[in-house]
């Protein structure tokens, strides 16, 4: 049977309102029928139609689309069988620029100075009168801040943090509701408005009003009446407002607190605001943060101060939920944390100057609070206020609403619970930016950390709207001299404090590898349209850094290591400052990284003099790099894993020392016990660069390591996310870090080790991209480490990959289900291939 499996407008198989004047619509397909392939494709959408030939994201091109309508699309779809298929589905245009009539209001008599906190949330409310009946009726809204939105008391929308976290300067979002089967003849319409990370206090310097100087809301409603006339409601001086609402503080950092007495009796009228911003104001395009998983509490202790301690089993990002029987003025006190004291009492050391507690007054009688304007990361919570036997409790786990595309399992149940581990800390950091980690005063866009992490991501996660959205703002954020900002929006951080304009080796390298990792998961050519002008400005900057020594020396990027990170957090050496003071290894690299990256993504746009001129670039650094820091012969001249690793996986090493410079490397980690010794840029490229140079069975023993410092020593020691610090726990559940220099810096759900994800995808289940997108892929399991068997699934834009292998009785068997579209390689033990079209098969050989 032919079928359609997905349609989706802006990467969205449903609800999609977008300003987008060219909307891409893409499709995949199944058959029950080997080598199946699309014969022919007609797209349409209203009164356009266009035949296109694959279900990678087409464009649409036809008449200019008008703002408020609602538009249907439908595939009819033919097989090379003859075999048809259709699908449809909708989507809705936003305000397509339409200008506001609504204007920015906020309350004139509040006046917030108060250093390293948050402002007291405003509520803003409007009396809306409406005679006729309703044909269609929308609220568009946004807001200096973040808001919910409230018809009648009902909360509208699913999103938490609206409109979402951008370079405020350059982007906002807006949110479009439904509002037609909500309004009465006689409602209200109510806004609180918290201060977020646009007014709210952010970064861990607790800096404030950096977007803003206080709250601000932008709305309209649009009603269309059956009559065919429209109204327009939109936010002006007629609107009321207070800060004497029920909630009465949120933080991102601090939390919440709630008193469910209070009545707002002080409204008076808001005033137009000014902005010291002018954003482009755009329908959402990003991944809106939404609750999901839902967990109970796996255990239930009591901390010597008497606090009862609930355990979910799993440290996540996102807030509880409580239910129970109250009195009016009861005050319940929840905390959070990621780990408990040797004495069971809450370690709230590491959240540094974070609080992470929500603080709930109570009414009488049965009641449920959840925090709206906040969120933590925990797997603890600790509660004061409120009996155990009278409360009922759960954790709700808040990420960005991407689809959990990919899955990996094998025969070795601690590897399976590292991809849980890996899994978790993706979505405990796609908070709807890709952050550090959710518990401490960070939580920041660090772009080292989704660099060397997103091709694992990719794997797990369907992130097009999610990296999209967070590349536009790597893009308004890039200096002048082309230097990127370590954070991504930096609202109110810079680093080095003595240089921001400088280049920095794997965190800048965020725009060039971020969007390839994209491209090759997606096929998408339009976010390397998006991104070339910026690589080509932040490898421009590299260079110039690099460029200060003379001869083979003007490529070996060596700045002072105070303006690096270097091999960060490299667990062979203790301080902060040895791991910067390897960066001439890694920011050389770096440099033919990106500028060998940017070679490709040149030839892929049809740029072939600038792909020849980043060619030689790459080249060159290649060369000073095994000349200047090399013996020449495959040693380096200082011996690290990571100084090994980095030119090993890139290639850089000449064919007659490649392999021995694979052998010192494998003389390092036999040295090592087999332990893992590298930073944040060697750690996802370690094990590849043993594999893939001859020595499978060094980088199965260093995976499988359960000593610290090692992946799986974490999961043995009971890890559910994986640790920013290798070291985070000892054997004994206490933290060893000392004074290295980083004010102990220790978050246990922090995702860029968790790289090493790609590794068991790539070679334990064996499945890679040949051909961005998957159009053709590679199904080559390298086996090793014991394990039998493994399974997994891969998200492609043409369907679900399946490939499955297992080991028994001397014989290997491959089951791999192809998508429509798709050609798959299959590569036996012997070394011999088997090239197969669409379909479903399974291929025996021996062992």
């Amino acid at each position: 049977m032919f079928e359609i499996t997905r349609l989706t407008v802006e990467h969205l198989a449903a609800g999609c309102v977008t300003d987008c004047s060219t909307p891409r619509i893409g499709f995949s397909l199944s058959s029950d029928r080997r080598g199946a392939q699309l014969a022919d494709a007609e797209l349409t959408v209203g009164d356009w139609s266009a035949h296109v030939t694959s279900g990678q994201n087409a464009a649409y091109v036809g008449p200019a689309l008008l703002p408020f309508t609602t538009y249907s699309v439908r595939l009819n779809a033919t097989d090379d069988a003859g075999e048809t298929a259709t699908a449809t589905t909708t989507f809705e245009t936003g305000r397509m620029e339409t200008p506001w009539k609504g204007r920015w209001i906020s309350d004139p008599s509040y006046h917030f100075t108060e250093p390293k906190v948050s402002p007291v949330p405003m509520v803003f409310r409007k009396e809306i009168t409406t005679n006729k009946p309703i044909a269609r009726a929308r609220l568009y809204a946004t807001a200096m801040g973040i808001y919910e939105a409230e018809l009648n008391g009902q909360k509208l929308g699913e999103q938490y943090f609206a409109p979402g976290f951008t370079s405020y300067k350059s982007y906002l979002q807006y949110q479009t509701y439904d509002v037609t089967a909500l309004l009465t003849g006689a409602d209200t319409l109510t806004f609180t408005v918290a201060g977020g990370w646009a007014v709210g206090s952010f970064v861990f310097t607790r800096k404030n009003r950096v977007t803003a100087d206080r709250q601000a809301l932008l709305a309209e409603l649009r009603i269309e009446y059956t009559d065919g006339t429209t109204e327009t409601i939109g936010t002006d001086a007629t609107w009321q407002v207070s800060e004497n609402g029920p909630v009465r503080m949120a933080d991102l950092y601090d939390g919440e607190t709630y008193d469910a007495t209070k009545e707002i009796s002080d409204w008076h009228n808001a005033a137009p605001e000014t902005l010291k911003v002018t954003p482009a104001i755009t329908a959402d395009y990003g991944a809106p943060v939404k609750a999901h998983e839902v967990r109970k509490p796996v255990a239930v202790m009591t901390a010597p101060d008497g606090e009862t301690i609930y355990d979910f089993g799993q440290n996540l990002a996102g807030v509880v939920r409580i239910k129970f029987n109250g009195k009016a003025g009861q005050v319940v006190t929840v905390r959070h944390a990621e780990i408990l004291n040797p004495d069971g009492s809450l370690n709230t050391t590491f959240l540094r100057t974070a609080k992470a507690t929500a603080t709930y007054t109570c009414r009488d009688g049965e009641q449920t609070y959840s925090p709206r304007f906040s969120y933590m990361g925990f797997r603890y919570a600790g509660v004061k206020g409120v009996d155990a036997k009278d409360l009922e409790i759960e954790a709700v786990a808040l990420y960005s609403d991407v689809e959990h595309s990919g899955s990996f399992r094998c025969s070795d149940e601690m590897l399976n619970k590292l991809q849980s581990n890996i899994t978790w800390g993706a979505k405990s950091n796609f908070v709807d930016i890709p952050t550090d980690c959710p518990q401490r005063d960070e939580r920041m866009g660090w772009t080292g950390d989704i660099a060397v992490f997103s091709p694992t991501a990719l794997y797990n996660f369907e992130l097009s709207r999610f990296l999209e959205k967070w590349l536009r703002d790597v893009k308004a954020e890039q200096l002048p001299t082309g230097g990127i900002p370590n954070t991504v929006p930096v609202q109110g951080y810079g680093f080095p404090a003595t240089m921001p304009e400088m280049a920095v080796d794997w965190w800048g390298d965020a725009c060039v590898l971020v969007p390839w990792a994209l491209y090759e998961a997606t096929g998408s050519l339009d976010v390397l349209r998006m991104m070339y002008p910026t690589m080509q400005k932040y490898v421009k900057a590299c260079c110039f850094w690099a460029g200060f020594g003379i001869g083979k020396h003007r490529y070996i990027w060596h700045t002072p290591s105070v303006l690096h990170f270097g091999d960060w957090v490299a667990p062979d050496v203790p301080k902060m400052s040895q791991w910067q003071a390897r960066s001439k290894y890694t920011a050389t690299a770096s440099l033919c990284n990106t500028s060998g990256t940017l070679a490709k993504i040149a030839r892929i746009l049809g740029k072939t003099e600038d792909a020849a001129k980043y060619k030689e670039l790459s080249r060159k650094v290649a060369d000073a790099y095994c000349s200047v820091l090399t013996d020449g012969n495959g040693k380096t001249k200082e011996e690290f894993q990571t100084a090994y690793v980095l030119p090993l996986y890139l290639n850089m090493f000449p064919e007659n020392v490649k392999a021995k410079a694979a052998e010192n490397l494998v003389k390092l980690v036999e040295k090592n016990d087999y332990k893992i010794g590298t930073g944040f840029p060697g750690t996802p490229y370690i094990l590849f660069a043993l594999a893939d140079n001859g020595h499978a069975d060094t980088a199965y023993k260093m995976l499988l390591n359960t000593q610290c410092p090692s992946w799986l020593y974490e999961v043995r020691v009971g890890a559910t996310t994986v640790w920013e610090r290798w070291d985070g726990l000892d054997e004994n559940g206490e933290c060893p870090i000392g004074d290295d220099g980083t004010d102990m810096m220790i978050s246990y759900n922090h995702y860029a080790s968790g790289a090493v994800g790609a590794f068991l995808y790539r070679r334990v289940l064996g499945v890679e991209p040949t051909e961005a997108g998957y159009r053709k892929f590679k199904f080559a399991p390298v086996v090793g480490g014991g394990i039998t068997e493994a399974e997994g699934t891969v998200g492609t834009p043409y369907g679900v990959i399946k490939a499955a292998w297992k080991i028994a009785d001397g014989e290997m068997t491959m089951t791999v289900a192809v998508p429509v579209g798709t050609e798959c390689t299959v590569v036996l033990p012997s070394g011999e291939e088997k090239v197969l079209g669409s379909g479903e098969y399974t291929v025996t050989a021996k062992a």
